[in-house]
């Protein structure tokens, strides 16, 4: 007896897919895309000459399906993925399942995992089954890091296949910050929290985190400044070489946004920590300043939650490393930055 699996079953996991119906492609009808898009052969968060011009972290990340869902309804008692993935991230530190595998989600209740098998190099198919055969409306979750060049879903053969019931009659929440915003480290996707504040809030969001590399550029800033939203969330804190660094770019980052939107909230965030050092309070303090004086010039659509309130259900055991968030870590940021767009979104 050489592998845990043989001492205990529960740890088997099956690379199989399963179902009798055809492969489709998710990119099809009534298959419904939220949080990325096709572009040059592989999912993209943004568009690659955008990236390019960013910065090398940006490029190298911006494929990476961080917030990526494909959403439908089926009856299917069982359904199946087959994902073609050229890079795999893995990390000691955080789980395959969260750097590679997809979630599933039935009537906004967790569903289960599309496990990625241990060896997985680029492609892998697994399966996930229900009880019965009633109609469910489902969200999968794509991978926090790792590329996705085609993602196909097998269902029963004679299952219904229909368009999910509608997210909420606002534009994306969008959110830009780091390795943290991209999802590191949650034990899979469906638990990086703005994957969660999406199914509690029933809002679609946009996943700008880049591991490393969100330096708050002003390419990137112009960028954001042109998407439609409800909300953005600025959280960048981590990237930023010195507090310095960050003076210099965070408040003319909260500008170039807030001139093409003079009325969206906007939420800066520092970083996530609940006990931080002399040089995490002086940046704390770099993003307190652009909040007071933009609320003291009259702006009433900006918030702030520092890295205390953002942890307080956590406290110092919300990181695997005493940076990234371990789950605890991001349902505590779930909770805290889901209470501010409650508040002013207003579902």
């Amino acid at each position: 007896m050489n592998r845990i699996e043989e001492a205990d079953k529960n740890f088997a996991v099956s690379g199989a897919a399963a179902g009798t119906g055809g492969w489709r492609s998710a990119l099809e009808p009534p298959f419904e895309i939220h949080g990325v898009f096709y572009e040059n052969g592989k999912f993209r968060r943004i568009p690659e000459a955008l990236a390019a011009r960013v910065n090398q972290g940006v490029f190298l990340l911006h494929a990476n399906t961080a917030g990526g869902r494909v959403r439908f309804s089926t009856d299917s008692p069982v359904i199946s993925i087959r994902a073609e993935m050229p890079h795999i991230a893995r990390m000691p530190h955080f789980a395959l399942t969260g750097s590679a595998g997809f979630d599933l989600y039935a009537d906004n209740e967790y569903g289960g995992t599309f496990v990625p098998p241990q060896e997985i190099a680029s492609n892998y198919e697994s399966a996930l089954c229900f009880p019965d055969a009633k109609l469910r409306q489902i969200t999968i979750h794509f991978p926090l890091y790792s590329d996705v060049r085609g993602l196909f879903i097998r269902l029963e053969n004679g299952a219904s296949l229909l368009p999910p019931a509608p997210y909420a009659a606002l534009p994306p929440v969008v959110y830009y910050g780091s390795s943290i915003t991209q999802g590191g480290c949650a034990s899979r996707p469906g638990l990086a929290y703005e994957n969660i504040l999406s199914r509690r809030l029933n809002v679609d969001h946009v996943n700008l985190g880049f591991s490393g590399s969100a330096k708050g550029e002003q390419a990137m800033a112009e960028y954001i400044a042109g998407l439609e939203m409800s909300a953005f969330v600025l959280d960048y804190d981590h990237n930023a070489e010195s507090p310095a660094l960050l003076a210099a770019t965070h408040a003319p980052f909260y500008e170039t946004v807030r001139r093409v939107h003079p009325d969206l909230p906007i939420l800066m965030l520092s970083r996530p920590k609940y006990t931080l050092n002399a040089e995490e309070e002086a940046r704390r303090a770099v993003i307190k300043a652009t909040y007071d004086a933009a609320a003291a010039a009259g702006d009433e659509n900006v918030y702030l939650l520092t890295g205390k309130e953002l942890m307080a259900l956590a406290g110092n055991e919300g990181t695997v490393d005493n940076c990234h968030p371990n789950d605890l870590g991001f349902f505590s940021m779930a909770n805290a930055v889901g209470g501010v767009l409650q508040n002013v979104l207003r579902v």
